[in-house]
């Protein structure tokens, strides 16, 4: 198909109606030039297509389908072949439907907890988010259909989110809110990218021409077409001119109309409607020469395989005792509404409409186990009669052990509106309390897409993190519960004790439409590792049923060019009796920096699967991107020359092996000295520091301490080490200021002379 040459037969108004959505779903046809229209589907762990045109929100005209794991949960399995293998089951779904783009995965960076749809993002870092985006992206996309990352960029709350503008540095952008994005673009090519609602720095998401063309496509080399988040647009002619190539949904023509104008006055180039044209018509021809809509659509397969997928993302938190896994012929009590009516996804765009659900009351009767049932609160009502309480405790009262099925309902965190506090409802932890006064040995099931405080954790033995599971997640319990499936997820985001304890804290929200984020790059771990503070559980953190054991730690070098690449191997063992899967991550330290730096960063990660027994070799490379930090001097990526950590463990604070390596920097940064420069940075520089020699003797006479001699009342009054800290901190012009007059004057040009040349 000649793209080019079919844009060519287009009138202007052809173009510019292609340009904005037929409806809610499909993009436009052009009849006359063979051009169909296609539909896309929001996600982004299953499908929500319309049965029919419906609006936006439209849950109950969504066909019935399977709903997976939510990326809160997908996450905190660490494991890219099981989320690319969920992608191409999502893959399939699509083409059965004709679905031609599904609109995600979505990878902001979960800056706070309250953000309502933290459930749908993957992590707090943004090299974990970037991993598993990517093995998503490769997953769907294997099977001819697009994805459509999103929400392109710093869209990190839903306070305001069509409105607030995200005002961050550069360098914060560059090593938080952009890298996941950045690592799905280089290497999957998602097919569309979408943008976000809000502003940045000023400048909304759909009208960024530094965001959409100069970072997007010219840096990170994305080929596909820009769409826009559902009703993003502000200027549409300046959209286009930015790089915004689809809006959606359609504006009844509003839109088409002023593009039209805007080319006809000579405000916008024709060829930048082209070029949006070709983008969207690459990627709708790249999708119906592909078409297989005779791709079956086995739900029950589906069905089962988000079951595994739930049962490899649950995080043991807590297990005391050994008390899980629980003996199958032990009676135990299932309590809490979420038992029998799991909360396994979120609100707002991405809810499906299942064709089934497991809840774990009929998973553990399916499956013949000892148990019962009782309520314990309701949700519809939030709250704990004295009676749901009663029965709660008597049924805990009865049983060997006790599970309490808890969590965020619905109404607590959904697109469009953030949560005001980090806490499950008051009855459930009531509940949890009450219950656990009556049998010790109690567990708690926890049901959210992003952390929660946790007042009862001293008083119950056991928590497992369910997350939002998918529609099979109380079958998953069970299988988990009872030790069918040894649980190896790992946190994808810190816990922290309160809410207070979070680094945006202060800021998250914002005032009027301006969120600031003066956090900057200490988002999560980054923070909480750097002030040392103590949070409820660690990111990275997860337990099992067996033990593992990391020794033998190797690198290829002790010193390489930060142009070189690094391997870093590492023995896991399964000290234990039973097989298990674990997450072998490797975190980065500078800890010397001039730039300030978090402690540790996420570098690398593996899911290892061992038997009771076995070692296996773990092995990791590194590159430049390993080690660098964002400059804003020279905009762009750059390693410091001296020594970097390599710490290997399961969690961000169990890190057993630590090997050092030292890292040359290939690249020298610009200097330019004035006479405004201190003479701490000028010692700084080696190659300064041999020309100002000199220069600082008669610094140092200024406050009477030659190399030599100098007066005992002078050295009383200020002692060698004061001269010498008031002098690191002394501008050159510091000579001219305490006595040096015409000849100083000149000396002090000839200095700068010759350190401006070096």
């Amino acid at each position: 198909m000649d793209i080019r040459k079919l844009v060519s037969q287009m009138t202007l108004e052809e173009k510019a109606g292609l340009c904005s959505g037929d409806d809610f779903w499909h993009t436009k046809a052009v009849e006359r030039l063979g051009i169909p229209r296609t539909m896309v589907s929001d996600g982004p762990h299953g499908l929500r297509k319309q049965s029919q045109e419906a609006d936006h929100l439209g849950i109950n005209d969504s066909i019935k389908a399977v709903c997976f794991p939510a990326a809160s949960a997908t996450a905190a399995s660490f494991d890219t072949d099981m989320i690319r293998q969920m992608g191409e089951a999502l893959g399939d779904s699509c083409q059965h439907e004709e679905l031609s783009v599904l609109l995600g995965p979505a990878v902001n960076i979960k800056r706070s907890p309250l953000c309502g749809r933290n459930f749908e993002y993957f992590s707090e870092d943004p090299y974990l988010a970037g991993k598993m985006s990517t093995a998503m992206i490769q997953g769907v996309q294997s099977r001819n259909v697009g994805t459509s990352i999103k929400h392109f960029a710093c869209n990190n709350q839903e306070h305001r989110r069509m409105s607030s503008s995200s005002d961050a540095d550069e360098r914060t952008m560059r090593e938080i809110y952009f890298p996941a994005f950045e690592m799905a673009v280089k290497e999957a090519q998602p097919w569309t990218v979408m943008c976000s609602y809000n502003r940045i720095n000023g400048v909304y998401a759909s009208e960024n021409p530094w965001l959409l063309t100069d970072v997007l496509r010219k840096e990170w080399g994305f080929e596909g077409y820009v769409m826009s988040d559902w009703g993003a647009v502000s200027d549409r002619v300046a959209g286009v001119a930015a790089g915004l190539d689809l809006e959606m949904p359609a504006s009844g023509g509003v839109n088409d109309r002023k593009i039209v104008e805007a080319v006809r006055a000579g405000k916008l180039d024709e060829k930048l409607v082209d070029l949006a044209c070709e983008r969207i018509l690459n990627i709708v021809f790249r999708y119906v020469e592909n078409a297989k809509p005779d791709t079956p659509w086995d739900q029950e397969k589906q069905h089962a395989q988000a079951a595994e997928i739930a049962a490899d993302c649950m995080v043991l938190l807590k297990n005391e005792e050994n008390l899980l896994p629980l003996a199958k012929e032990d009676a135990v009590a299932l309590i809490g509404e979420f038992a029998e009516k799991p909360r396994f996804q979120g609100g707002g765009s991405s809810h499906i409409n299942c064709f089934k659900t497991t809840g774990a009351v009929e998973a553990a009767k399916a499956a013949g186990l000892k148990v019962t049932y009782a309520q314990g609160y309701s949700v519809a009502g939030d709250e704990a009669t004295e009676e749901m309480l009663a029965e709660a405790v008597a049924a805990a009262k009865a049983a060997r052990v006790a599970v309490v099925f808890a969590g965020l309902p619905d109404s607590y965190e959904s697109e469009g509106y953030d949560r005001t506090h980090m806490r499950i409802p008051d009855c459930q932890n009531r509940l949890i309390e009450a219950v656990a006064a009556a049998n010790p040995d109690t567990v708690v099931v926890l049901h959210n897409g992003s952390p929660v405080e946790m007042p009862w954790i001293g008083r119950v033995k056991a928590v497992l993190e369910a997350y939002l599971g998918g529609q099979a997640v109380g079958e998953a319990a069970v299988r988990v519960l009872f030790g069918d499936v040894n649980p190896s997820g790992h946190l994808p985001e810190s816990f922290p004790i309160r809410l207070e304890d979070n680094p945006s804290y202060l800021f998250y929200g914002g005032e009027g439409n301006v969120t600031e984020y003066r956090e900057g790059v200490f988002v999560g771990y980054r923070y909480y590792d750097k002030k040392k503070m103590e949070v409820l559980f660690p990111f990275g953190h997860g337990l099992s049923y067996t033990t593992f054991a990391y020794s033998n730690l190797r690198v290829s070098a002790d010193s390489i060019r930060d142009t070189d690449t690094l391997t870093v191997t590492v023995t896991v063992s399964n000290t234990g009796s039973r097989f298990g899967k674990t997450v072998a991550q490797l975190y980065v330290g500078d800890p010397e920096s001039t730039p300030i730096r978090p402690v540790r960063e996420l570098k690398g990660f593996k899911k290892v699967a061992l038997e009771s027994g076995e070692s296996k070799d773990v092995s990791f490379t590194l590159d430049k991107r390993s080690f660098a930090y964002w400059n804003q001097q020279i905009h762009d990526w750059h390693v410091e020359t001296g020594d970097f950590t390599i710490e290997i463990g399961s969690s961000s604070r169990d890190l057993p092996l630590k090997a050092t390596v030292k890292v040359e920097s290939t690249v020298e940064l610009p200097r330019h000295y004035t006479a405004d420069s201190i003479y701490l940075d000028l010692m700084a520089d080696p190659k300064a520091r041999e020309i100002i020699t000199a220069f600082m003797k008669k610094t140092m006479e200024i406050f009477g301490h030659e190399e030599e001699g100098g007066t005992d009342a002078a050295k009383e009054a200020i002692s060698a080490d004061m001269a010498m800290a008031m002098m690191k901190y002394m501008p050159l012009r510091g000579m001219l200021s305490f006595g040096g007059g015409p000849e100083s004057a000149k000396e002090m040009e000839n200095l700068l002379e010759q350190l401006n040349k070096i």
